[in-house]
């Protein structure tokens, strides 16, 4: 297992790239907290707070897809590269100008968001030019869902550093001037260069017009409801039992189980179609989420956790292979996006929706609200499968077609065994 993701980092550029869209992506993964934090600081209220968060979140959500359908257009440095320079320039109006006044923290926020670079989807596109064989790029894709859990646990905590040893204001320039980095180092580099997406054809709906592309963005917006409505009822569970340390402790189990299915689902080839196995993952998630509506004792609360994120990071995994056999042709890139916004918003509709659930019947009917989004990503694959199940329908995949124009083999896209 350790091999094979050691041959996978030592192909050309790989580790360049992989670490230059994690850190690329830090400002994402950073900014609901940063956001908080600096609003607190200069003195505005906790609504105040959330409101430009969520602004940043909305924004990022619409601008994804669109900046992933420029990508596939006009090429990643084209795209990418001015986009995180307004990003990161959104930023630091923010954290200069501070709050006041409030139109313009709103526009900064709204342009930070909106500007952020799709590299999440852009790496995706890259790596079947990079590592050719089907097998390497699933590894890969699951190595960078992996790498993603890590990130996001691991950057809120930079951000908690850099305010305790400097400030807020800080805290948002640093970070987004190590994004505006991580995002150069992937632009600049010659597999992003050469990168072109290819022929499309011209659809107003672009990658949205592939059925399997909608059934899948069904079922993670299920996927991401159950995670955010999982964050805050953790918080209600820590609170019932008078620590707020145990909610840290569930959230990072649930990370640790997704870091370990995640390694040993990547370490591993994968034989047959890829759809028949997302389904099998995304029940095994969905198992793994109803047992939390018990709510045990703490120590057992925490083991439950750490299994129910298990199947996360495979799912995610295996979710990214079936997206590329069916994203229309010269798409992917927009279809990556499509779905990283898909459970972004899900996870926003989860924690907002969980919220009044906890009020009426306690932390174990926010439990439950995870139990039920898994069960309805489930759903949604079982009612789609006839459609799932003939990706050859669409007018063409990056599997298909896009390696060709970037000097990759193909051979083994073609075979039977695509995953």
């Amino acid at each position: 297992m350790a091999t094979g993701y050691a041959d996978l980092l030592r192909a050309r550029h790989a580790m360049r790239l992989l670490a230059g869209t994690l850190v690329g992506r830090l400002p994402n993964a950073t900014a609901p907290l940063a956001i908080v934090l600096f609003t607190r600081a200069e003195g505005g209220s906790y609504a105040l707070a959330g409101a430009l968060s969520a602004v940043y979140g909305l924004s990022n959500a619409v601008g994804q897809p669109l900046l992933g359908r420029a990508v596939d257009l006009w090429g990643q440095p084209r795209v990418m590269l001015p986009a995180a320079l307004l990003s990161g320039l959104g930023m630091a109006v923010l954290a200069l100008a501070g709050i006041a006044p409030l139109p313009l923290a709103y526009a900064a926020a709204a342009a930070a968001g909106l500007f952020t670079p799709p590299l999440e989807g852009a790496l995706r596109a890259l790596w079947p030019s990079v590592l050719g064989r089907p097998d390497r790029v699933h590894a890969a894709y699951a190595l960078d869902a992996v790498a993603q859990e890590v990130m996001f646990t691991l950057g809120p905590l930079a951000v908690t550093v850099l305010v305790a040893f400097w400030n807020e204001a800080a805290a948002l320039l640093v970070v987004n001037a190590l994004g505006v980095l991580g995002a150069l180092s992937v632009v600049l580099s010659p597999p992003s260069r050469r990168w072109r997406s290819a022929p499309r054809e011209a659809h107003w709906l672009g990658a949205l017009r592939s059925g399997g592309l909608l059934a899948l963005l069904g079922a993670f917006f299920f996927v991401g409801l159950a995670l955010g409505s999982i964050a805050v009822a953790a918080v209600a569970y820590a609170d019932t039992h008078g620590d707020s340390l145990i909610s840290t402790y569930l959230l990072s189990a649930l990370g640790a189980g997704a870091l370990v299915g995640g390694v040993v689902y990547g370490g591993r080839t994968w034989a047959g179609e890829p759809e028949p196995r997302l389904r099998a993952l995304v029940a095994a998630l969905a198992a793994g989420y109803l047992p939390l509506a018990l709510t045990p004792a703490p120590v057992a609360m925490t083991l439950l956790a750490g299994v129910s994120g298990v199947f996360l990071a495979p799912s995610l995994a295996c979710a990214f292979v079936v997206v590329d056999r069916h994203a229309p042709t010269g798409t992917v890139t927009e279809a990556f996006s499509w779905l990283v916004t898909s459970f972004g918003v899900g996870a926003a509709a989860g924690t907002a929706a969980v919220g009044p659930v906890i009020e009426r019947g306690g932390p174990a009917a926010g439990f439950s609200v995870a139990g039920a989004g898994g069960l309805a990503a489930l759903l949604v694959l079982l009612a789609t499968r006839r459609v799932l199940a003939v990706p050859d329908t669409a007018p063409g995949s990056a599997t298909r077609g896009e390696s060709d124009r970037n000097g990759s083999t193909e051979a083994g896209f073609k075979t039977g065994h695509r995953a």
